[in-house]
């Protein structure tokens, strides 16, 4: 697999404009210079959280592709956030996460959060002093966010967040973590008992244990946070009071499932490099392995399944960016990416047979990389029930109709208050 450059395929050009291109082209040149050779280390080191790729990408402002000029942001909308997650992806699916980890938490702070809320936090992402991540997920109740046991309680012009949150992205990166609690009691329904809150990592009473290496990712930190009566100020609420299941889904369906569509795309397209490089250099009898048309089967069938994937996964983004209802479309991108990489991977480590055995192979990164992108954002079960809404007309809430009108109005709104915030 080459970490050198190319060009965006024809079939992304209705997608893509010459600001697109150039974004690929820089973030492949990223990824070859700096990405790639921190891969090896990084899967050499499972138990390290890995800081210095966070830091270069901070460096550049790409945790902030989507946030508006007027708070420093890059202002290149959903398909760039694809592009870089994507590209990154090739290369290094564990640095392509950390990335859109934090992409996840801006999303839910454009918008639910006040445009003050945003003047305090945005810039700092944007300049790269400040990593998020989003603490959803619990031990008990895992993604079934009805069943959340983490409460926030008011004390006087304070919350008192208490609870704990696992496989939190970033966990060990973020200076900040958008936390969803439950301010109601039984009584309430799910659609009015949570909140979301901004909970500073230095607040006491907030810890995070040491990270344990997972399967894959190697140097992705998705740790857990242990709140123990944290307090936090009125001004730290993100949006109102029971809003935090529209924070959570909103934030999951236009950015969570997108992002993961991405990482996804990134892991299925290096799989088909390494292996059809692999067959091409690979003697048999009078030829290569790549002349056998029994391997060429299963190779054409890898690549329609990474054509479509990178279909779907930049059709959906484009819709979104036009502010057009795009729900399922985001929603299916996540679960066929995700299915067809890891059918793809998984005949790529049969058609290499005892050498995808070989531990320091990178094809077995690969497959353990690619296990990540299937629970997150809901698993495969969860995107069919959502699918079937739309099938029968039923997924009356358009996330990506709503918020995208909502995000337009924000835009202008900012524009008018741009003197007070200094832009990129």
């Amino acid at each position: 697999m080459s970490a050198t450059p190319t060009a965006p395929p024809p079939s992304l050009r209705p997608y893509l404009t010459a600001r697109h291109d150039l974004l690929w082209q820089e973030a492949d040149a990223f990824a070859a210079e700096h990405i790639a050779p921190s891969a090896a280390r990084m899967e050499a080191a499972p138990g390290k959280v890995e800081r210095k790729a966070a830091d270069l990408m901070a460096a550049r402002g790409w945790f902030a592709v989507t946030v508006p000029a007027a708070f420093g942001g890059l202002d290149a909308g959903h398909v760039a956030r694809t592009i870089l997650i994507h590209r990154i992806a090739r290369v290094s699916a564990a640095a392509a996460a950390i990335l859109q980890a934090t992409l996840i938490p801006v999303g839910a702070i454009l918008h639910f959060a006040t445009y003050e809320q945003k003047g305090r936090w945005l810039p700092r992402v944007a300049d790269g002093s400040l990593l998020l991540s989003i603490a959803v997920t619990e031990p008990l109740a895992g993604g079934h966010i009805g069943g959340m046991a983490t409460t926030a309680e008011r004390a006087g012009h304070e919350w008192v967040i208490t609870g704990s949150k696992i496989h939190i992205g970033n966990s060990h990166l973020a200076g900040a973590h958008l936390v969803v609690a439950r301010t109601a009691g039984p009584g309430v329904s799910t659609s009015q008992a949570l909140t979301a809150f901004m909970v500073e990592a230095d607040r006491p009473g907030l810890s995070v244990p040491g990270h344990q290496a997972a399967l894959g990712l190697h140097g992705f930190s998705a740790g857990r946070l242990d709140l123990d009566h944290v307090r936090v100020p009125e001004d730290a609420m993100v949006g109102e009071v029971g809003q935090g299941l529209a924070v959570a889904q909103s934030s999951s369906i236009l950015y969570g499932r997108s992002n993961l569509a991405a990482v996804s795309l990134g892991i299925h397209e290096a799989v088909v490099d390494t292996t059809t490089t692999r067959l091409k250099t690979r003697p048999r009898y009078r030829g290569t392995l790549s002349d056998l048309p029994v391997l060429r089967d299963r190779i054409g069938a890898m690549e329609a399944r990474l054509r479509a994937g990178r279909i779907l996964a930049y059709q959906a983004v484009h819709l979104l960016d036009h502010g057009l209802p795009c729900d399922a479309d985001l929603i299916n991108s996540k679960y066929l990416g995700h299915q067809w990489a890891a059918q793809s991977t998984q005949d790529a480590m049969e058609l290499h047979g005892a050498h995808a055995l070989d531990g320091a192979y990178v094809l077995q990164r690969f497959w353990r990389d690619i296990q990540h992108t299937y629970p997150p954002a809901g698993t495969g079960e969860v995107q069919r029930i959502r699918l079937a809404d739309a099938a029968f007309d039923e997924d009356h809430i358009q996330w990506s109709e709503r918020l995208g009108a909502s995000c337009k109005a924000a835009l202008t709104s900012s524009d008018r208050g741009r003197s007070s915030i200094a832009p990129a």
